[in-house]
């Protein structure tokens, strides 16, 4: 039986996730299969790989054949490594402790590496919401500068409209008095007259 280290298909639509799993060649992509070492996901940035090594390197070892994705996640993942630094312990170059050690320090190595870009990632994002926000805020400062302008100016159009108008009442009431002013000058000099023919009755 043709064994293959291969991806199962899971996730909504454009949201896919894998399994990894251990299959029949002729099984159906998505269908039954021997066992499961393993997931993929990549959806996140950087893809998320849960792996476990052991097993993918003991079917490795029986012969299983990967496919060239999974291919590419073990060796992300260091199987590829650990079976060369097992051969070397097979052929006596080194021991087992060695191995190990090698295997550890290559490890901790790639898993600065993953860190390091996602703290890129993070602070990255970082800036561009700061910069959004800083963007956001000067347009907002110019909106409410130019909503102080118009006011102003609106209060000077209203201001100046007002001002003749004022004016045109006080000029109105000026003639109006001074034509009260004679009129009542007028009784004051037909007393006399009137005086008269009260007299002479």
């Amino acid at each position: 039986m043709a064994v293959k280290i291969r991806l199962s298909r899971h996730g909504r639509k454009n949201r896919p996730f894998y399994h990894i799993v251990i299959a029949d060649s002729r099984a159906p992509r998505d269908g039954r299969f021997i066992e499961r070492i393993g997931s993929y996901n990549p959806m996140t940035d950087p893809a998320t790989i849960d792996l476990d090594v052991d097993k993918a390197l003991d079917w490795l070892r029986k012969g299983a054949q990967p496919t060239l994705t999974v291919r590419n996640i073990l060796s992300y993942k260091g199987v590829y490594l650990k079976k060369h630094l097992m051969l070397g312990v097979a052929k006596g170059a080194f021991d087992e402790a060695e191995a190990e050690r090698r295997f550890v320090a290559w490890l901790e190595e790639k898993q600065a590496k993953i860190d390091a870009k996602v703290q890129g990632l993070k602070s990255s994002k970082e800036e561009k919401e700061r910069a959004r926000l800083e963007a956001e805020a000067k347009i907002n400062a110019e909106r409410a500068e130019a909503v102080a302008k118009k006011q102003a100016e609106e209060l000077a159009a209203k201001a100046a409209a007002e001002a003749p108008a004022a004016e045109a009442p006080a000029e109105e009431e000026a003639p109006a008095a001074e034509a009260e002013a004679p009129a009542a000058d007028a009784p004051v000099g037909d007393a006399p007259a009137a005086d008269a023919p009260v007299a002479e009755a």
